[in-house]
C-alpha cells in the first residue's frame, strides 16, 4: 500500500465515511431524544458538541481522501483540517470544561485522546504527505480509529449515563 498517494485509501475512506457519518446521525437522535437532560447538566452540552466533532471529523477525512488529486493538494488539505480541527477539539476538551464528576482518567481517555488523536493525525499525514516521510497517510487511520472508539464512548455517556 501506498503512504502517499490517496488511491489505494478509497475503499477505507468510503466505510469510514459512512460508518462516521451513521455514528454522527445516531448521535443527533441520541441528543435530541435526551435533550432536555442534556441542558440541565451543566457540562454535558460541551459534551455534545466535542463527541459531534469527534465523530465528524472523520468525515471530513474520509472527503479529503475520496478527492481525486495529486499530494501537494491532498497534503495541504489534510494539513488545513487539522488546523481547524485540533484549535476547535482543544477548546472542546480544555480542563476547564471537565466536570467534578468525570474521573481524569476518563476525561484524558475520552476527551482529550480523540482531540489530540484528530489534531495530530491529520497534520502528520499531511506533512508526510508532502515531504513523502513519516509515515504519510498511515496516520489518519490511527486518528479515525481512536476518534471513533471516544466519540463512542461519549455517544453512550450521552444515551445511557446522564439518565441513571
Amino acid at each position: 500500500m501506498n503512504a502517499y498517494d490517496s488511491e489505494p485509501w478509497r475503499d477505507f475512506a468510503v466505510g469510514t465515511a459512512g460508518a462516521s457519518a451513521a455514528l454522527v446521525g445516531l448521535l443527533f437522535v441520541a441528543i435530541s431524544i435526551n435533550l432536555q437532560a442534556i441542558i440541565k447538566l451543566p457540562h454535558i452540552p460541551n459534551r455534545a458538541g466535542h463527541a459531534l466533532v469527534v465523530l465528524a471529523t472523520p468525515v471530513f477525512l474520509s472527503v479529503v481522501l475520496l478527492v481525486p488529486q495529486g499530494a501537494v493538494p491532498l497534503g495541504t488539505e489534510l494539513i488545513v483540517l487539522a488546523v481547524v480541527a485540533g484549535p476547535l477539539l482543544g477548546w472542546l476538551a480544555a480542563p476547564r470544561r471537565r466536570s467534578r464528576e468525570t474521573p481524569v482518567v476518563a476525561w484524558a481517555l475520552l476527551v482529550v485522546g480523540p482531540a489530540v488523536a484528530l489534531a495530530l493525525g491529520p497534520l502528520l499525514a499531511g506533512i508526510g504527505v508532502l515531504t513523502t516521510s513519516i509515515g504519510g497517510l498511515y496516520w489518519v487511520p490511527v486518528a479515525m480509529v481512536i476518534a471513533l472508539l471516544g466519540g463512542l464512548c461519549n455517544a453512550w455517556v450521552l444515551m445511557i449515563e446522564i439518565i441513571r
